[in-house]
């Protein structure tokens, strides 16, 4: 049996900018996504702290030490630049590897987004 976990988390970023006429996606900070083990192309689930919306997308990456959160396309409406964010990927695998799975966490500074 699979199962489906967390398998990565960024916690706490600010919404970077929010761009309607894009073709889709949300652009991270590469950085940001080496440190949280999120590739290219990948989907994301998005968690508004502020007004509770959560969508999901696909990652592309933005440049290094940027800090640049940004959402793309439609999902441009469900933030507003300032905005506090959660982004999490899942993963499946087997019920016993899951049991000892960890999580790539990673708290960015919540005031420029950088990694610390």
């Amino acid at each position: 049996m699979q199962i489906q976990v967390v398998k990565s988390k960024i916690h706490r970023v600010k919404c970077t900018g929010a761009e309607l006429n894009y073709i889709g996606s949300i652009t991270i900070d590469e950085d940001l996504m080496d440190a949280a083990n999120i590739i290219q192309g990948e989907k994301v689930q998005i968690v508004n702290n502020d007004n509770g919306e959560r969508l999901d997308t696909y990652v592309i990456p933005g440049p290094r030490n940027s800090g640049e959160i940004t959402l793309n396309g439609a999902a441009a409406r469900k933030v507003a630049v300032g905005d506090t964010l959660i982004l999490i990927t899942y993963a499946f695998m087997e019920l016993e590897e899951a049991k000892t799975f960890k999580p790539s966490l990673v708290f960015p500074d919540e005031a420029t987004n950088l990694l610390k």
